[in-house]
């Protein structure tokens, strides 16, 4: 058995006790920032696009499923399926739109558009402007088994979870992802190579938004609110530095990224109020500096990990 299969043994035997050990609902809220930093690395540490407004899928998801829950006679996985496809519909559009441009300008149109859908989820009736959807049930998934169960519900978001990891990692070791990886490290040359690289890239940004999409889904449901920091610019400012903090590029690098900042806001929140802020900076300018693959990236590298 190879060192990769242990690694990942370990971590799903950990998951899977983890709620008897942890407060089930801080574990779930981990888990699906986890998978909303595994989406955004997919795009940025396999792709090479730096994407500044992903939480408009985050937080598109996020309401459509709140909506759905409150006012439509669905079930939450129906209501995750809904707004995991609001999030990748969205992602078709951001991605037509700003694939064709690289770099800063790139970011830039992302963080625009971004903005867009923030002001339209301040104004329009149906998302609950300032007070955001409260009250979202989380119903009886199939019919059968009651959600409000911190447990079941638990290992529920496990499974959406494993289950959106194991295609992000199945796409990044497929021919498929290997042309990502071309085109992350040079994109003239995968065009030259006769690939149709603005497809590829539409393609990897569609999976990331609707992947992002899900776990704002899951988020929703987990929490019982989707409100307008769903959707707001220092969202995707924090899956930046998730991704970083745990590693760009590293299959276990965004989970581990994910698991630092939300303990640390949850622990510090009530210590140092907004001086958490400016804790996450400091933590984001020391990465940077320090520690530039991130902190699975520098234990790969020691140990010659993978």
């Amino acid at each position: 058995m190879t060192r990769t299969s242990l690694v990942f043994l370990a971590l799903l035997a950990a998951l899977l006790a983890a709620p008897f050990f942890v407060y089930p609902v801080l574990m779930m809220k981990v888990l699906c920032l986890a998978l909303f930093a595994c989406a955004f690395n997919l795009l940025l540490g396999f792709t090479g696009l730096l994407s500044f407004g992903h939480a408009a899928f985050l937080g598109t998801a996020a309401y459509s499923t709140g909506y759905a829950m409150t006012h439509l006679p669905v079930t939450p996985e129906v209501a995750l399926i809904l707004g995991t496809l609001a999030a990748a519909a969205l992602g078709v559009v951001f991605g037509a739109l700003a694939i064709r441009r690289q770099g800063i300008y790139f970011a830039m149109i992302t963080l625009a558009l971004a903005q867009m859908v923030y002001f339209f989820c301040l104004q329009v009736p149906f998302t609950g402007g300032e007070d955001g959807l409260q009250g979202v049930p989380r119903g009886a998934l199939f019919g059968i088994l009651d959600l409000r169960d911190d447990m079941m519900m638990y290992y529920f978001v496990l499974a959406v979870f494993l289950a959106g990891s194991l295609l992000i990692y199945r796409t990044i070791h497929s021919p498929f992802g290997q042309v990502l990886k071309a085109i992350r490290e040079n994109e003239p040359r995968a065009l030259s190579l006769g690939y149709d690289v603005d497809r590829y890239k539409l393609v990897a940004f569609v999976l990331s938004a609707a992947l992002a999409g899900l776990a704002g889904a899951t988020k929703t449901l987990v929490l019982g609110f989707a409100t307008l920091t769903d959707v707001h610019w220092a969202t995707s400012g924090e899956v930046v530095l998730m991704t970083l903090v745990g590693g760009v590029g590293t299959v276990l690098g965004p989970i581990a990224g994910a698991v630092i900042i939300v303990v640390l806001q949850n622990e510090l929140a009530d210590k140092v109020g907004s001086w958490v802020t400016v804790i996450m900076g400091t933590i984001f300018v020391v990465t940077v500096l320090a520690f530039r693959r991130g902190v699975v990236g520098e234990i790969a590298a020691r140990f010659g990990g993978k």
